[in-house]
């Protein structure tokens, strides 16, 4: 396509700097300094200058490795799916958090303190400094995206882009909260095995995924049982002692991306746009005939919507 001519040659990019910097168009008198007339082009300027920032957000974006936070009450296994068509695009890191899959508490122990997603968060800012990671696109399922908001609070500037899958912004309700005291007291005197995935299951994966990939429900249970009892206790307290996010997220100036399965009754397409519409800059997803873990259910979808929104380097 034939580009325009306005008086400064074939140069698009040199008229964009002048329109940005007020010089261009060339306006009558002896300078545009003691020019007192309405700047009719401010507004062409403001769009340039907002597409400006938009491509280099997106530049500086398109370097950033991907780090991955599982889902409760699961381990970086959930993410093996999805790992290798994410990997042909940038580097993917999927850490287990503390207490759960091969990972242990700090000294080896759950003792020191309430359990807090701040200490978990403040993990995630010790694995990017041994990683020598100034700055990545953090994402996160499920608690794994409450952990991503607490990061989010702690260390703002270490986070340039975000993932929200299945997760939600708000607090817990008393009832949520009461459930989950009475889960972690359950772990800690009987184990997990067993009934911890009896009864998280229907409301892990939606109906079409149990009926359509039994495959898949064995995984996720298989993943359960093999979970500490100390972790899952840990990070059912730590879940319930979570503050609303919702600020954080408003204050969050990068890109992000919501996704959320069709059939999720645990943060449903509800709360999913909730924390769209108060980010600045988010585009929401919702997978289809997927419920919570939508990683596991719908890895392909997944996998292609965090792809085709990440920029190309």
């Amino acid at each position: 396509m034939a580009r325009r001519r306005d008086g400064i040659g074939d140069r698009p990019q040199a008229l964009a700097q002048r329109l940005l910097a007020g010089t261009w168009p060339p306006r009558p008198g002896p300078s545009p300094l003691s020019d007192s007339r309405p700047d009719n082009f401010a507004a062409e300027r403001a769009v340039l200058a907002e597409v400006a920032g938009d491509r280099e957000e997106s530049a500086a974006m398109a370097d950033l490795p991907l780090v991955l936070l599982h889902a409760y009450p699961l381990d970086a296994r959930m993410w093996n799916a999805v790992r290798v068509p994410l990997s042909a695009r940038t580097r993917v890191i999927t850490p287990d958090q503390r207490g759960m899959g091969r990972s242990p508490f700090p000294d080896g122990s759950a003792a020191g303190g309430e359990p807090s997603l701040d200490d978990a968060a403040r993990d995630v800012v010790a694995l990017l400094d041994r990683l020598e990671l100034d700055r990545v696109v953090l994402g996160g399922c499920s608690m794994g995206g409450y952990l991503t908001m607490a990061v989010l609070r702690a260390a703002p500037e270490r986070v340039g882009g975000l993932v929200l899958v299945d997760t939600k912004a708000g607090a817990d309700t008393d009832e949520a909260r009461a459930n989950r005291l009475s889960v972690a007291e359950r772990a800690e005197t009987e184990g997990v095995a067993g009934w911890l995935a009896d009864a998280m299951l229907p409301n892990l994966l939606s109906e079409h995924t149990r009926e359509q990939q039994p495959e898949v429900e064995a995984l996720v249970r298989e993943l359960i049982d093999s979970q500490q009892p100390s972790g899952i206790a840990w990070a059912q307290r730590a879940m319930a002692a979570r503050p609303d996010s919702t600020a954080t997220l408003r204050a969050a100036d990068v890109p992000a991306l919501v996704l959320v399965g069709e059939h999720d009754g645990l943060a449903p397409p509800d709360a999913a746009r909730a924390m769209a519409d108060v980010l600045p800059d988010a585009r929401l997803e919702t997978i289809p005939d997927a419920g919570h873990l939508t990683p596991l259910e719908a890895p392909d979808a997944v996998a292609a919507t965090i792809t085709d929104w990440y920029p190309a380097g």
